[in-house]
């Protein structure tokens, strides 16, 4: 079970990386495009995916695992 972080890329625009990871898993043009592709891993893995502004700090946060602790806020 690994956090999946959506990270500002270099070149690319956007990557996702598993967290303590310093390769990425992908990149895409879009931080769109990485949230889905980050979802998609974070659902098969029962984790987290944890999304970077471009500055790096933590916008948002989707839990996709077996959490027992409800969550606080009321997006949805």
């Amino acid at each position: 079970m690994t956090n999946q972080h959506v990270v500002t890329h270099h070149k690319l625009g956007w990557a996702v990386r598993g967290e303590g990871n310093k390769k990425v898993s992908s990149t895409h043009l879009t931080q769109a495009k990485a949230i889905e592709s980050a979802r998609k891993t974070a659902i098969n893995q029962k984790s987290e995916v944890v999304i970077h502004r471009s500055d790096g700090r933590i916008r948002d946060k989707d839990s996709y695992g077996a959490d027992s602790c409800l969550p606080k806020d009321r997006r949805f």
